[in-house]
């Protein structure tokens, strides 16, 4: 048995604190994807695309930096990611990078985590309802943790997204198809769907495999949730308030998120936090900053 597959085994048997992991399929995901059960694949607009679809960059016309950060208390983890996305071009892109560290405590013993990330996305609308992305990364993975080994290489991310109407998307991606293999970057592919029946309601459904993980049928991560935009009376600022859950059939974890933005025309401040109420104790917060540039369109703050 390679030390891959025995690393993803003994995560699965829950040999490490539930949740407690690396694991570049969600603990990136930022505070406005996490708040809504991690359901905005069919709409990862800005800084989202590098972790979610990074077709989505196509659904906007923003310059948006964002800085995010993220800790959680199980493991002592803390994730950092930057991202510097265009969509005003012809071939709308980000570049972006991840830092994560834990100390998980393994028997009465402190272990180390540590993985850097730093890629590309880049997407293109192929059609008037169709865009399709790639996302580029390299990432370098070290851990003291028995069973696990460090890692470094490229691997690619590639995603799809339909707008099957004006209030309606779907959603496609493949997350570390090809490239350097790594318990923490395993191969997974996820579909989403968002709907926006009122304006100031945006409804989400996402649904994760880990294709990497032994156990057949209990590699599911599946979420959902809904955000509603408070506009102020001026249409220049927005109050997102955002509520969802979560469950992952591999943990047998369940989760509740929320959280609660403020969106201009020049900034957006989100914060966002992951509670898990069975399987585990895992709570996870996060926080980010959003820089907006000239947009395409009209001047109302964005609906993320």
């Amino acid at each position: 048995m390679s030390r891959r597959r025995l690393a993803v085994c003994l995560l699965a048997l829950g040999w490490s604190a539930p949740g407690a992991w690396a694991d570049s399929l969600n603990d990136y995901l930022g505070p406005r994807a996490i708040a809504i059960g991690e359901s905005l694949r069919a709409d990862a607009r800005g800084g989202l695309a590098t972790t979610l679809n990074p077709a989505g960059l196509a659904l906007g016309r923003e310059l948006v930096f964002e800085g995010s950060y993220g800790y959680r208390a199980v493991d002592g983890a803390s994730a950092v990611s930057v991202s510097a996305c265009d969509s005003t071009v012809p071939v709308p892109g980000c570049f972006y990078y991840h830092y994560f560290t834990a100390a998980p405590d393994v028997s009465g013993t402190m272990e180390d985590r540590r993985a850097h990330e730093g890629g590309f996305t880049v997407s293109r609308a192929i059609a008037s309802r169709v865009s399709l992305g790639l996302t580029t990364k390299y990432f370098d993975y070290e851990s003291s943790m028995p069973g696990e080994e460090d890692a470094s290489g490229l691997t690619f991310d590639l995603g799809s997204t339909i707008v099957l109407s004006p209030s309606f998307n779907a959603a496609v991606v493949g997350y570390n198809l090809w490239g350097e293999d790594s318990a923490q970057y395993p191969r997974a592919v996820a579909g989403g769907l968002v709907a926006r029946p009122a304006g100031a309601l945006t409804l989400g459904m996402d649904a994760l495999w880990n294709l990497d993980a032994d156990r057949a049928g209990s590699s599911g991560r599946f979420g959902g949730g809904g955000e509603y935009f408070v506009r102020s009376a001026s249409m220049q600022t927005g109050y997102p308030i955002r509520l969802g859950g979560i469950y992952d059939q591999g943990r047998d974890a369940g989760y509740v998120t929320g959280g609660l933005g403020l969106i201009s025309l020049k900034l957006g401040v989100d914060v966002g936090a992951r509670v898990q109420v069975s399987g585990g104790d895992e709570v996870m917060v996060h926080a980010s900053l959003r820089l907006f540039g000239p947009r395409g369109g009209a001047g109302a703050p964005p609906a993320q």
